[in-house]
Protein backbone atom coordinates (compact mmCIF):
# COMPACT_ATOMS: atom_id res chain seq x y z
CA UNK A 1 0.00 0.00 0.00
CA UNK A 2 1.08 3.27 -1.49
CA UNK A 3 2.34 6.05 1.66
CA UNK A 4 -0.05 8.28 0.21
CA UNK A 5 -3.11 5.58 0.23
CA UNK A 6 -2.18 4.95 3.99
CA UNK A 7 -2.38 8.87 4.45
CA UNK A 8 -5.89 9.05 2.82
CA UNK A 9 -7.21 5.95 4.77
CA UNK A 10 -5.96 7.44 8.07
CA UNK A 11 -7.59 10.73 7.54
CA UNK A 12 -10.78 9.09 6.60
CA UNK A 13 -10.91 7.02 9.27
CA UNK A 14 -10.43 10.29 11.77
CA UNK A 15 -12.88 12.07 9.90
CA UNK A 16 -15.48 9.26 10.53
CA UNK A 17 -14.17 9.11 14.22
CA UNK A 18 -14.69 12.38 14.48
CA UNK A 19 -18.38 11.85 13.07
CA UNK A 20 -19.30 9.04 14.98
CA UNK A 21 -17.91 9.14 18.22
CA UNK A 22 -20.15 12.56 19.38
CA UNK A 23 -23.22 10.10 18.18
CA UNK A 24 -21.91 7.29 20.14
CA UNK A 25 -21.93 9.39 23.07
CA UNK A 26 -25.72 10.78 22.34
CA UNK A 27 -26.81 7.06 22.02
CA UNK A 28 -25.28 6.20 25.34
CA UNK A 29 -26.64 9.48 26.84
CA UNK A 30 -29.78 8.93 25.62
CA UNK A 31 -29.79 5.63 26.75
CA UNK A 32 -28.96 6.11 30.13
CA UNK A 33 -31.67 8.54 30.46
CA UNK A 34 -34.54 6.29 28.92
CA UNK A 35 -33.38 3.54 31.11
CA UNK A 36 -33.97 5.85 34.40
CA UNK A 37 -36.06 5.24 36.61
CA UNK A 38 -37.87 7.92 37.34
CA UNK A 39 -37.91 9.21 33.73
CA UNK A 40 -39.72 13.04 35.24
CA UNK A 41 -36.84 14.11 36.87
CA UNK A 42 -34.30 16.43 35.32
CA UNK A 43 -31.21 15.38 33.46
CA UNK A 44 -27.93 15.47 35.59
CA UNK A 45 -25.57 16.56 33.01
CA UNK A 46 -22.06 16.04 33.64
CA UNK A 47 -20.26 19.56 35.09
CA UNK A 48 -23.29 21.65 34.70
CA UNK A 49 -25.42 19.50 36.74
CA UNK A 50 -29.55 20.29 36.00
CA UNK A 51 -28.82 23.74 35.60
CA UNK A 52 -30.42 23.12 31.68
CA UNK A 53 -33.84 22.18 33.47
CA UNK A 54 -33.50 25.54 35.58
CA UNK A 55 -32.59 27.66 32.85
CA UNK A 56 -35.58 26.35 30.68
CA UNK A 57 -38.72 26.04 32.73
CA UNK A 58 -37.38 29.81 34.55
CA UNK A 59 -40.28 31.33 33.51
CA UNK A 60 -42.65 28.71 35.83
CA UNK A 61 -39.76 27.01 38.07
CA UNK A 62 -42.26 26.83 40.82
CA UNK A 63 -44.40 24.66 39.11
CA UNK A 64 -41.45 22.35 37.53
CA UNK A 65 -40.56 21.77 40.81
CA UNK A 66 -44.12 20.43 41.82
CA UNK A 67 -44.12 18.23 38.92
CA UNK A 68 -40.65 16.72 40.20
CA UNK A 69 -41.66 16.40 43.66
CA UNK A 70 -45.14 15.05 43.05
CA UNK A 71 -43.43 12.32 40.27
CA UNK A 72 -40.46 11.56 42.88
CA UNK A 73 -42.26 11.24 46.48
CA UNK A 74 -42.19 14.71 47.84
CA UNK A 75 -37.97 14.95 47.66
CA UNK A 76 -35.56 14.62 45.55
CA UNK A 77 -32.16 16.57 45.06
CA UNK A 78 -31.14 19.08 42.90
CA UNK A 79 -27.60 18.82 41.19
CA UNK A 80 -25.89 21.96 40.12
CA UNK A 81 -22.60 22.93 39.24
CA UNK A 82 -20.18 20.24 40.34
CA UNK A 83 -17.45 22.29 40.97
CA UNK A 84 -19.19 25.22 43.66
CA UNK A 85 -21.05 22.65 45.51
CA UNK A 86 -24.06 23.57 45.00
CA UNK A 87 -26.56 20.72 45.75
CA UNK A 88 -29.85 21.05 47.18
CA UNK A 89 -32.09 18.73 48.62
CA UNK A 90 -35.88 19.99 47.68
CA UNK A 91 -38.77 18.68 49.62
CA UNK A 92 -42.51 19.24 49.83
CA UNK A 93 -42.87 16.18 52.42
CA UNK A 94 -44.58 17.75 55.69
CA UNK A 95 -43.12 15.08 57.61
CA UNK A 96 -39.47 16.11 56.61
CA UNK A 97 -40.69 19.60 57.35
CA UNK A 98 -41.87 18.96 60.49
CA UNK A 99 -38.35 17.07 61.16
CA UNK A 100 -36.42 19.77 59.95
CA UNK A 101 -38.80 22.84 61.69
CA UNK A 102 -40.00 21.70 64.60
CA UNK A 103 -38.14 18.60 66.32
CA UNK A 104 -35.32 19.07 65.34
CA UNK A 105 -35.21 23.35 64.76
CA UNK A 106 -31.78 23.82 66.91
CA UNK A 107 -30.14 21.88 64.10
CA UNK A 108 -31.56 23.13 61.42
CA UNK A 109 -31.12 27.44 61.15
CA UNK A 110 -31.23 29.60 58.42
CA UNK A 111 -27.40 29.45 58.13
CA UNK A 112 -24.56 31.41 56.85
CA UNK A 113 -25.47 31.39 53.09
CA UNK A 114 -29.09 32.13 53.84
CA UNK A 115 -27.60 36.00 55.76
CA UNK A 116 -25.18 36.08 52.73
CA UNK A 117 -27.97 35.82 49.91
CA UNK A 118 -30.13 37.89 51.50
CA UNK A 119 -27.61 40.51 52.97
CA UNK A 120 -30.21 43.49 51.81
CA UNK A 121 -31.93 43.00 55.42
CA UNK A 122 -29.03 43.50 57.23
CA UNK A 123 -29.40 41.42 61.06
CA UNK A 124 -33.01 42.09 61.32
CA UNK A 125 -35.85 38.86 62.35
CA UNK A 126 -35.32 37.73 59.29
CA UNK A 127 -31.91 36.59 59.06
CA UNK A 128 -31.00 35.98 62.52
CA UNK A 129 -30.20 32.64 64.35
CA UNK A 130 -29.84 31.40 68.01
CA UNK A 131 -29.83 33.82 70.30
CA UNK A 132 -29.97 36.36 68.45
CA UNK A 133 -33.24 35.33 67.06
CA UNK A 134 -34.64 35.02 70.18
CA UNK A 135 -33.60 38.30 71.24
CA UNK A 136 -35.78 39.83 67.57
CA UNK A 137 -38.62 37.77 68.48
CA UNK A 138 -39.26 39.14 71.83
CA UNK A 139 -39.71 42.41 70.65
CA UNK A 140 -41.67 41.52 67.71
CA UNK A 141 -44.08 38.85 69.67
CA UNK A 142 -44.41 41.59 72.27
CA UNK A 143 -45.59 44.37 69.87
CA UNK A 144 -47.88 42.50 67.46
CA UNK A 145 -49.68 41.00 70.64
CA UNK A 146 -49.48 44.03 72.89
CA UNK A 147 -52.88 45.69 74.09
CA UNK A 148 -52.15 49.25 72.73
CA UNK A 149 -51.31 48.24 69.27
CA UNK A 150 -54.08 46.26 69.38
CA UNK A 151 -56.72 49.39 70.43
CA UNK A 152 -54.76 51.49 67.73
CA UNK A 153 -55.70 48.82 64.85
CA UNK A 154 -59.67 49.95 64.27
CA UNK A 155 -58.42 53.21 64.00
CA UNK A 156 -55.47 52.55 61.53
CA UNK A 157 -57.53 50.14 59.43
CA UNK A 158 -60.36 52.82 59.29
CA UNK A 159 -57.75 55.76 58.66
CA UNK A 160 -56.22 53.58 55.62
CA UNK A 161 -59.98 53.00 54.08
CA UNK A 162 -60.83 56.50 54.48
CA UNK A 163 -57.61 58.22 53.08
CA UNK A 164 -56.00 55.37 50.86
CA UNK A 165 -57.87 52.35 49.67
CA UNK A 166 -61.97 54.15 48.84
CA UNK A 167 -60.42 56.94 47.53
CA UNK A 168 -58.45 54.63 45.24
CA UNK A 169 -60.87 52.66 44.20
CA UNK A 170 -63.73 55.49 43.56
CA UNK A 171 -60.75 56.87 40.94
CA UNK A 172 -60.64 53.86 39.25
CA UNK A 173 -64.29 53.08 38.97
CA UNK A 174 -65.29 56.32 37.65
CA UNK A 175 -62.13 56.38 34.94
CA UNK A 176 -63.44 52.79 33.84
CA UNK A 177 -60.13 51.73 32.65
CA UNK A 178 -58.11 48.59 33.25
CA UNK A 179 -55.56 49.29 36.45
CA UNK A 180 -53.10 47.04 38.04
CA UNK A 181 -54.82 45.72 41.26
CA UNK A 182 -51.59 44.26 42.58
CA UNK A 183 -49.75 47.50 42.72
CA UNK A 184 -52.53 49.51 44.01
CA UNK A 185 -53.18 46.57 47.07
CA UNK A 186 -49.28 47.10 47.47
CA UNK A 187 -49.52 51.06 48.05
CA UNK A 188 -52.55 50.68 49.94
CA UNK A 189 -51.15 47.92 52.41
CA UNK A 190 -47.55 49.88 52.25
CA UNK A 191 -49.88 52.91 54.27
CA UNK A 192 -50.51 50.15 56.71
CA UNK A 193 -47.01 48.72 57.09
CA UNK A 194 -45.52 52.38 57.53
CA UNK A 195 -48.34 53.23 60.42
CA UNK A 196 -47.24 49.64 61.95
CA UNK A 197 -43.69 50.39 61.53
CA UNK A 198 -43.29 54.19 61.85
CA UNK A 199 -46.64 55.63 63.10
CA UNK A 200 -46.23 57.91 60.14
CA UNK A 201 -48.87 58.77 57.57
CA UNK A 202 -47.31 57.84 54.24
CA UNK A 203 -49.52 59.70 52.43
CA UNK A 204 -48.20 62.76 53.74
CA UNK A 205 -44.55 61.80 54.71
CA UNK A 206 -43.70 60.84 51.12
CA UNK A 207 -44.93 61.99 47.41
CA UNK A 208 -47.37 60.10 46.12
CA UNK A 209 -45.41 58.57 43.33
CA UNK A 210 -42.64 58.27 45.41
CA UNK A 211 -44.44 55.82 48.45
CA UNK A 212 -46.44 54.19 45.81
CA UNK A 213 -43.88 53.07 43.21
CA UNK A 214 -40.28 53.10 44.35
CA UNK A 215 -40.29 52.31 47.70
CA UNK A 216 -42.24 48.30 46.98
CA UNK A 217 -39.95 48.51 43.09
CA UNK A 218 -36.95 48.29 45.30
CA UNK A 219 -38.12 45.59 47.48
CA UNK A 220 -39.51 43.33 44.52
CA UNK A 221 -36.39 44.30 43.04
CA UNK A 222 -34.43 43.04 45.89
CA UNK A 223 -36.29 39.72 45.97
CA UNK A 224 -35.74 38.86 42.55
CA UNK A 225 -31.70 39.13 42.97
CA UNK A 226 -32.33 36.94 45.75
CA UNK A 227 -33.87 34.42 44.17
CA UNK A 228 -30.99 33.71 41.57
CA UNK A 229 -28.05 33.90 44.52
CA UNK A 230 -30.17 30.67 45.11
CA UNK A 231 -29.33 29.32 41.71
CA UNK A 232 -26.28 30.24 40.36
CA UNK A 233 -22.97 30.01 42.08
CA UNK A 234 -21.89 32.73 44.55
CA UNK A 235 -18.92 33.67 41.79
CA UNK A 236 -21.15 34.53 39.53
CA UNK A 237 -23.84 36.77 41.51
CA UNK A 238 -20.45 38.16 43.74
CA UNK A 239 -18.69 39.22 40.06
CA UNK A 240 -22.27 40.61 38.96
CA UNK A 241 -22.21 42.91 42.33
CA UNK A 242 -18.76 43.76 41.89
CA UNK A 243 -19.19 45.19 37.98
CA UNK A 244 -22.91 46.55 39.23
CA UNK A 245 -24.53 44.79 36.47
CA UNK A 246 -27.67 42.57 36.20
CA UNK A 247 -30.02 41.96 39.02
CA UNK A 248 -27.34 42.70 41.37
CA UNK A 249 -27.07 46.30 39.71
CA UNK A 250 -30.57 46.30 40.43
CA UNK A 251 -30.43 45.43 43.87
CA UNK A 252 -27.39 48.31 44.65
CA UNK A 253 -30.06 50.43 43.53
CA UNK A 254 -32.35 49.12 45.77
CA UNK A 255 -30.62 48.75 48.82
CA UNK A 256 -30.13 52.89 48.43
CA UNK A 257 -33.66 53.82 47.89
CA UNK A 258 -34.22 51.15 51.27
CA UNK A 259 -31.71 53.06 53.05
CA UNK A 260 -33.05 56.38 52.09
CA UNK A 261 -36.42 55.61 52.92
CA UNK A 262 -36.14 53.86 56.81
CA UNK A 263 -32.77 56.38 57.15
CA UNK A 264 -35.22 59.73 56.30
CA UNK A 265 -38.00 58.40 58.56
CA UNK A 266 -35.67 57.19 61.86
CA UNK A 267 -34.24 61.01 61.48
CA UNK A 268 -37.66 62.41 61.15
CA UNK A 269 -39.11 60.73 64.01
CA UNK A 270 -36.19 61.65 66.01
CA UNK A 271 -37.13 65.33 65.33
CA UNK A 272 -40.55 64.91 65.75
CA UNK A 273 -39.98 63.55 69.39
CA UNK A 274 -37.00 66.40 70.87
CA UNK A 275 -39.69 68.62 69.60
CA UNK A 276 -42.48 66.91 72.09
CA UNK A 277 -43.33 68.32 75.46
CA UNK A 278 -41.67 65.94 78.01
CA UNK A 279 -45.06 64.77 79.62
CA UNK A 280 -46.33 64.23 76.44
CA UNK A 281 -46.94 60.14 76.07
CA UNK A 282 -45.42 58.03 73.44
CA UNK A 283 -46.99 57.17 70.46
CA UNK A 284 -47.20 53.40 70.41
CA UNK A 285 -45.22 52.67 66.71
CA UNK A 286 -42.12 50.23 66.56
CA UNK A 287 -39.72 53.09 65.85
CA UNK A 288 -40.72 55.59 68.65
CA UNK A 289 -40.33 51.88 71.05
CA UNK A 290 -36.69 51.43 69.23
CA UNK A 291 -36.07 55.09 69.96
CA UNK A 292 -36.88 55.45 73.68
CA UNK A 293 -35.52 52.15 74.37
CA UNK A 294 -38.91 50.25 75.29
CA UNK A 295 -38.86 47.59 77.98
CA UNK A 296 -40.68 45.53 75.40
CA UNK A 297 -37.31 45.17 73.49
CA UNK A 298 -35.46 43.22 76.00
CA UNK A 299 -32.26 42.97 76.24
CA UNK A 300 -31.77 44.40 72.58
CA UNK A 301 -28.69 46.92 72.48
CA UNK A 302 -30.21 49.47 69.76
CA UNK A 303 -28.53 50.81 66.90
CA UNK A 304 -29.16 52.97 63.71
CA UNK A 305 -28.47 49.63 62.03
CA UNK A 306 -30.91 47.26 64.16
CA UNK A 307 -34.13 50.00 64.17
CA UNK A 308 -33.47 49.99 60.44
CA UNK A 309 -33.62 46.24 60.24
CA UNK A 310 -36.55 45.49 62.55
CA UNK A 311 -38.06 48.50 60.53
CA UNK A 312 -37.51 47.01 57.02
CA UNK A 313 -38.39 43.76 58.47
CA UNK A 314 -41.74 44.82 59.73
CA UNK A 315 -42.95 46.92 56.84
CA UNK A 316 -41.72 44.21 54.11
CA UNK A 317 -43.58 41.23 56.23
CA UNK A 318 -46.76 43.05 55.95
CA UNK A 319 -46.60 44.70 53.23
CA UNK A 320 -45.31 42.26 50.06
CA UNK A 321 -46.91 38.94 51.93
CA UNK A 322 -50.56 40.62 52.20
CA UNK A 323 -50.63 42.28 49.55
CA UNK A 324 -49.34 39.45 46.96
CA UNK A 325 -51.94 36.89 49.05
CA UNK A 326 -54.87 38.82 47.94
CA UNK A 327 -53.98 39.92 44.13
CA UNK A 328 -53.69 36.26 44.10
CA UNK A 329 -56.83 36.16 45.99
CA UNK A 330 -58.93 38.60 43.73
CA UNK A 331 -57.72 36.69 40.96
CA UNK A 332 -58.99 33.32 41.80
CA UNK A 333 -62.43 35.17 43.01
CA UNK A 334 -62.63 36.48 39.19
CA UNK A 335 -62.26 32.94 37.96
CA UNK A 336 -65.29 31.52 40.64
CA UNK A 337 -67.70 34.11 40.69
CA UNK A 338 -69.56 31.60 43.14
CA UNK A 339 -67.31 31.85 45.51
CA UNK A 340 -67.37 36.09 45.66
CA UNK A 341 -70.89 35.66 45.55
CA UNK A 342 -71.48 33.31 48.71
CA UNK A 343 -68.63 35.66 50.45
CA UNK A 344 -71.07 38.81 50.05
CA UNK A 345 -73.93 37.10 50.97
CA UNK A 346 -71.67 36.17 53.96
CA UNK A 347 -71.05 40.12 54.89
CA UNK A 348 -74.54 40.86 54.16
CA UNK A 349 -75.63 38.34 56.53
CA UNK A 350 -73.98 39.30 59.66
CA UNK A 351 -73.99 42.74 58.90
CA UNK A 352 -76.97 43.59 57.77
CA UNK A 353 -77.34 46.98 59.38
CA UNK A 354 -74.22 48.58 57.05
CA UNK A 355 -76.61 48.56 53.70
CA UNK A 356 -74.37 50.72 51.32
CA UNK A 357 -71.81 51.71 53.87
CA UNK A 358 -68.51 52.43 52.00
CA UNK A 359 -65.80 50.82 54.39
CA UNK A 360 -66.08 48.18 56.85
CA UNK A 361 -63.86 49.23 59.80
CA UNK A 362 -63.95 46.12 61.95
CA UNK A 363 -62.29 44.84 64.13
CA UNK A 364 -60.57 41.20 64.88
CA UNK A 365 -63.85 39.66 66.71
CA UNK A 366 -66.56 40.98 64.41
CA UNK A 367 -64.50 40.03 61.37
CA UNK A 368 -63.98 36.58 62.65
CA UNK A 369 -67.93 35.83 61.81
CA UNK A 370 -66.75 36.19 57.85
CA UNK A 371 -65.89 31.82 58.27
CA UNK A 372 -66.06 31.22 54.23
CA UNK A 373 -64.41 34.41 53.72
CA UNK A 374 -61.53 32.98 56.28
CA UNK A 375 -61.61 29.62 53.98
CA UNK A 376 -61.30 31.31 50.76
CA UNK A 377 -58.07 33.10 52.05
CA UNK A 378 -56.56 30.00 53.51
CA UNK A 379 -57.53 28.10 50.15
CA UNK A 380 -55.67 31.13 48.42
CA UNK A 381 -52.83 30.51 51.39
CA UNK A 382 -52.20 26.67 50.35
CA UNK A 383 -52.15 27.45 46.53
CA UNK A 384 -49.93 30.66 46.34
CA UNK A 385 -48.30 31.23 49.37
CA UNK A 386 -46.90 34.26 49.37
CA UNK A 387 -43.28 33.04 50.19
CA UNK A 388 -42.77 29.90 47.68
CA UNK A 389 -40.02 28.44 49.44
CA UNK A 390 -37.27 28.78 52.35
CA UNK A 391 -34.21 26.94 52.40
CA UNK A 392 -31.99 25.56 56.20
CA UNK A 393 -28.91 24.57 56.35
CA UNK A 394 -27.97 21.71 59.41
CA UNK A 395 -25.64 21.56 61.98
CA UNK A 396 -24.38 17.93 61.32
CA UNK A 397 -25.38 15.01 59.21
CA UNK A 398 -28.87 13.85 59.47
CA UNK A 399 -31.52 11.45 57.80
CA UNK A 400 -34.49 12.60 56.93
CA UNK A 401 -38.21 10.94 57.75
CA UNK A 402 -38.23 10.21 53.85
CA UNK A 403 -35.33 8.60 54.15
CA UNK A 404 -32.59 11.08 52.23
CA UNK A 405 -29.28 11.20 53.81
CA UNK A 406 -28.21 15.00 54.61
CA UNK A 407 -24.64 15.77 54.83
CA UNK A 408 -23.44 18.92 57.51
CA UNK A 409 -23.48 22.01 55.31
CA UNK A 410 -25.69 21.41 52.64
CA UNK A 411 -28.36 23.44 52.03
CA UNK A 412 -32.71 21.81 51.99
CA UNK A 413 -34.98 23.61 50.30
CA UNK A 414 -38.60 23.45 50.92
CA UNK A 415 -40.99 24.37 48.54
CA UNK A 416 -43.51 26.06 50.06
CA UNK A 417 -45.75 26.48 46.68
CA UNK A 418 -45.48 22.86 45.86
CA UNK A 419 -47.06 21.56 49.56
CA UNK A 420 -50.02 22.77 48.39
CA UNK A 421 -50.17 20.99 45.13
CA UNK A 422 -49.12 17.51 46.67
CA UNK A 423 -51.93 14.70 45.96
CA UNK A 424 -50.17 12.60 48.36
CA UNK A 425 -50.94 15.86 51.32
CA UNK A 426 -54.24 17.25 49.70
CA UNK A 427 -55.80 14.50 47.83
CA UNK A 428 -57.07 14.54 44.45
CA UNK A 429 -58.51 17.59 43.82
CA UNK A 430 -55.63 19.50 45.01
CA UNK A 431 -55.01 21.82 42.23
CA UNK A 432 -58.90 22.80 42.96
CA UNK A 433 -59.84 25.95 44.39
CA UNK A 434 -62.43 24.68 46.68
CA UNK A 435 -62.88 26.71 50.31
CA UNK A 436 -64.96 23.98 51.33
CA UNK A 437 -61.96 22.30 52.18
CA UNK A 438 -61.35 24.31 55.28
CA UNK A 439 -64.91 24.14 56.91
CA UNK A 440 -65.87 21.83 59.45
CA UNK A 441 -68.81 20.00 59.94
CA UNK A 442 -70.51 22.27 62.22
CA UNK A 443 -69.48 25.15 60.29
CA UNK A 444 -66.08 26.45 62.02
CA UNK A 445 -62.64 26.82 60.49
CA UNK A 446 -60.77 23.47 60.02
CA UNK A 447 -57.22 24.15 61.30
CA UNK A 448 -54.29 22.08 59.59
CA UNK A 449 -51.20 21.71 61.17
CA UNK A 450 -48.60 24.23 60.51
CA UNK A 451 -46.10 21.73 58.67
CA UNK A 452 -49.13 20.90 56.64
CA UNK A 453 -50.12 24.46 55.80
CA UNK A 454 -46.89 26.22 55.87
CA UNK A 455 -47.70 29.56 54.40
CA UNK A 456 -46.88 31.09 57.80
CA UNK A 457 -43.92 28.75 58.66
CA UNK A 458 -44.37 25.99 61.56
CA UNK A 459 -42.33 25.40 64.42
CA UNK A 460 -40.68 28.35 66.86
CA UNK A 461 -40.05 30.74 63.71
CA UNK A 462 -43.97 30.89 62.86
CA UNK A 463 -44.81 33.82 61.68
CA UNK A 464 -45.42 36.32 64.87
CA UNK A 465 -48.03 38.04 63.14
CA UNK A 466 -50.19 35.47 61.22
CA UNK A 467 -53.34 36.11 63.17
CA UNK A 468 -52.84 40.23 62.60
CA UNK A 469 -52.32 38.84 58.73
CA UNK A 470 -55.60 37.34 58.47
CA UNK A 471 -57.56 40.42 60.19
CA UNK A 472 -55.82 42.52 57.49
CA UNK A 473 -56.96 40.30 54.67
CA UNK A 474 -60.35 40.24 55.46
CA UNK A 475 -60.77 43.87 56.47
CA UNK A 476 -59.41 44.90 53.50
CA UNK A 477 -61.16 42.06 51.25
CA UNK A 478 -64.85 42.41 52.64
CA UNK A 479 -64.56 45.82 52.20
CA UNK A 480 -63.54 45.69 48.39
CA UNK A 481 -66.24 42.63 47.75
CA UNK A 482 -69.22 44.74 49.63
CA UNK A 483 -68.52 47.79 47.91
CA UNK A 484 -67.16 46.26 44.31
CA UNK A 485 -66.80 44.54 41.68
CA UNK A 486 -63.62 43.36 40.50
CA UNK A 487 -62.96 41.43 37.24
CA UNK A 488 -59.74 40.85 35.53
CA UNK A 489 -59.08 41.92 32.02
CA UNK A 490 -59.73 39.36 29.54
CA UNK A 491 -56.52 37.51 27.92
CA UNK A 492 -54.47 38.94 30.52
CA UNK A 493 -51.47 36.27 31.38
CA UNK A 494 -51.25 35.89 35.10
CA UNK A 495 -48.07 34.13 36.31
CA UNK A 496 -45.84 34.07 38.72
CA UNK A 497 -42.90 36.21 38.71
CA UNK A 498 -39.42 34.26 39.71
CA UNK A 499 -38.54 35.32 42.91
CA UNK A 500 -38.34 34.96 46.88
CA UNK A 501 -42.17 36.32 47.09
CA UNK A 502 -44.81 35.41 44.89
CA UNK A 503 -45.10 38.65 42.96
CA UNK A 504 -47.36 38.44 39.43
CA UNK A 505 -45.02 39.08 36.53
CA UNK A 506 -47.02 41.34 34.70
CA UNK A 507 -49.45 42.45 37.71
CA UNK A 508 -52.87 42.06 37.82
CA UNK A 509 -54.87 44.31 35.59
CA UNK A 510 -58.84 44.44 36.26
CA UNK A 511 -61.79 46.64 35.78
CA UNK A 512 -63.61 47.71 38.94
CA UNK A 513 -67.22 48.70 39.12
CA UNK A 514 -68.75 50.58 41.86
CA UNK A 515 -72.14 48.29 43.13
CA UNK A 516 -73.55 51.07 45.06
CA UNK A 517 -75.14 54.54 43.05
Amino acid sequence: MSEQTYTIKMAIFAYLEFLILPVIILFFIVLRCYSRKNKDLPWNWPIIGMLPMILTNWHRLADRCTEILESSGGTFTLKGFWFVNMDLIITSDPANVHHILSSNFSMYPKGVEWKKRFDVFGSGLINSDFEEWKNRKVFFRGYLSHQRFHELLPKIFEDSMKNKLIPSLEHVSKQDIPVDFASLLKGHIFYISCRFATGCDACSSFPVSFHENIFPNAIANACEAIFARHLFPESIWKLQKWLGIGKEGKLRDARITIDNVLAEQISLKRKEMSDRMAEEDIDFNALELHLIGHRLLGPLSVSNSLIRDNMLALMFGTQDTTSTALSWFFWLLSRHPAVENRIREEIQEYFPENGETKWLAYGAKELDKLVYLHAALCETLRLFPPVPFQTRTPLQNDTLPSGYRVNQGQNILICTYAMGRMTSVWGEDCREFNPERWITHDGGIKHEPAHKFFAFNAGPRICPGKDLGFTLMKAIASTIIHNYHVQVVENHVVTPKSSIILHMKHGLMVTVKKRWP
